[in-house]
């Protein structure tokens, strides 16, 4: 039932039946440990992603892969880094990864996000790998993801070049995500963006329920000031 280099939660294996004595006896015979409370086929080589679809086989989804990951997953992060690859995992407010994952070497930094900015499983997509699938964030949402986390874990500049390639979000859910989205930078900063990469979309996008907040938001300082949706911009994203 364990698919080729996926990853076993205890809590997954016992709602199969098999107890803590069968996981002891079987130790260094079928199953590797992993870590506290996970494990693999033994001889298996295991990914960050097999990590994370154990996580979601047992507890439903509630966390996923997004922001720049999920969009390098669905091929619309062009960008090579010469640093160590980040991994941005989301999971809802105040709650952490297990330890297991973040204590295991997936030689990847993983970055997990807790917040709740946009409700939990909105916006999610089946990707699959090569023996199983996982949740992650469509390009609506990664895109919002990216501008939560930006400036400083994102780069502003890099939001909005891969917003260019953007050519195909689905009006109906850039809508629907906006009205959820609780952070009022993000809205500003998304509309902004699309309007200045000229997106034929975004005129479909019915903007009624979609609150912008009031006052002003800097981004950063000596800036540009954007006066439409009241942000203060880097220059060199505001004069691209």
């Amino acid at each position: 039932m364990l698919p080729q280099g996926a990853v076993a939660t205890s809590g997954w294996l016992e709602s199969i039946g098999i107890s803590r004595q069968l996981r002891r006896k079987h130790l260094g015979g079928w199953i590797e440990r992993v870590g506290q409370r996970a494990y693999k086929k033994a001889g298996d080589e295991i990914s960050w992603q097999a990590g994370v679809y154990a996580i979601q086989a047992e507890r439903r989804t509630d966390i996923h892969t997004g922001a720049l990951t999920a969009l390098s997953m669905h091929g619309l992060s062009h960008y090579l880094r010469s640093s160590r690859e980040v991994v941005f995992i989301f999971s809802p407010s105040k709650k952490k990864l297990p330890g297991w994952f973040r204590k295991y070497d997936w030689k990847v930094k993983i970055e997990g996000i807790s917040t709740s900015f946009i409700p939990m499983g909105m916006g999610l997509v089946d990707h699959e790998q090569k023996s199983f699938s996982l949740k992650i964030s469509s390009p609506e949402r990664a895109i919002l993801e990216c501008l939560y986390l930006a400036p400083g874990k994102v780069d502003l500049l890099e939001c909005y070049q891969i917003m260019e390639g953007l050519t195909n979000l689905r009006p109906r859910l850039v809508k629907a995500l906006l009205q959820k989205c609780a952070s009022v930078k993000v809205k500003r900063l998304f509309l902004f963006m699309a309007e200045k990469a000229g997106h034929a979309w975004l005129k479909y996008v019915n903007l009624n329920g979609v609150d912008l907040g009031k006052g002003q938001r800097s981004l950063v300082k000596g800036g540009v000031y954007i006066p439409k949706y009241k942000i203060m911009v880097p220059g060199e994203l505001a004069d691209r």
